[in-house]
């Protein structure tokens, strides 16, 4: 069927790596002499998983990876290809956002539609997954649930990274999911809004200034002072570098931040809607 979500996993550019990378595990693992059961079972997998991946069915995470080659004894060349699978755990039009993200020292979310992906719970990214239209099979709503979690290290990381998120009031009170998962949502809000170089803000619906009408938007520097800005709408997306274009949405997130509730009073209306959930 045109446009489903076989279809995109074909035409997906990513998927040339994640075929690659299965075909070598089965030619490493074979070479050594090892059955699926085997290899599963010393890395704490099914046969179906070592199936799946050698397939390219599924994308193993960075740390089978590594256990793998060591256990197949492949010499390093199974951790050759570990981070061009793990850009290819994300949709294409996120690739190159997400490595940039991934290095960045400092980084700041404006978000107006859900919670952002660096502060959703398991159970509220496989919510927002699942409600994608054209449908997104199974397999591919965990690789994304996966990566989506899996790219939440960046808040513990040494040194620390500068994080800050405005986020909409009506993005607080939209249960996705269920009222559960949203309570969920809302308690995790709180872990991370404590931690030292997290902050978030509230931007309330009654606000009658608002500078952020444009959209949503993420700003990261880099360790090198490289400032880049990353905007998506659908499944279009784009990076700006130009130092004129990041500017005027640095412009924008200053006013947004001076505009929106303090790290405090936000942090006091999460615990509010949390008791009303």
């Amino acid at each position: 069927m045109e446009g489903s979500p076989e279809d995109q996993r074909q035409d997906d550019p990513g998927s040339g790596v994640v075929t690659a990378f299965g075909q070598l595990l089965k030619l490493v693992r074979v070479a050594a002499g090892m059955e699926r059961a085997e290899l599963g079972a010393r890395l704490g997998y099914s046969a179906s998983a070592i199936a799946s991946y050698e397939q390219g069915r599924r994308i193993p995470q960075p740390d089978f990876i590594d256990r793998a080659d060591e256990v197949l004894g492949a010499g390093g060349v199974l951790k050759t290809l570990k981070e061009e699978m793990a850009r290819a755990q994300y949709p294409a039009f996120f690739r190159d956002a997400a490595g940039f993200e991934s290095k960045a020292v400092e980084l700041h979310v404006f978000a107006t539609l859900a919670v952002p992906g660096l502060l959703q719970t398991e159970e509220y990214a496989r919510a927002v997954f699942a409600m994608r239209r054209p449908l997104l099979d199974d397999e591919t709503i965990e690789q994304r649930v996966a990566a989506r979690v899996a790219r939440q290290k960046i808040f513990s990381r040494r040194p620390l990274p500068t994080i800050g998120f405005v986020i909409e009031e009506s993005v607080l009170r939209r249960p996705l999911g269920c009222r559960q998962v949203m309570r969920g949502q809302l308690e995790h809000l709180l872990l991370q809004g404590h931690r030292r170089n997290v902050e978030i803000q509230v931007m309330p619906t009654d606000r009658e200034e608002h500078c952020g009408l444009a959209g949503p938007f993420t700003l990261m520097e880099t360790r090198e002072g490289r400032r880049i800005a990353y905007v998506e709408v659908q499944k279009e997306s784009r990076l700006y570098t130009e130092r004129v274009a990041v500017r005027e949405i640095e412009e924008q997130y200053g006013i947004l931040r001076a505009q929106a509730l303090t790290p405090r009073e936000s942090l006091a209306l999460v615990e509010k809607l949390l008791g009303e959930t």
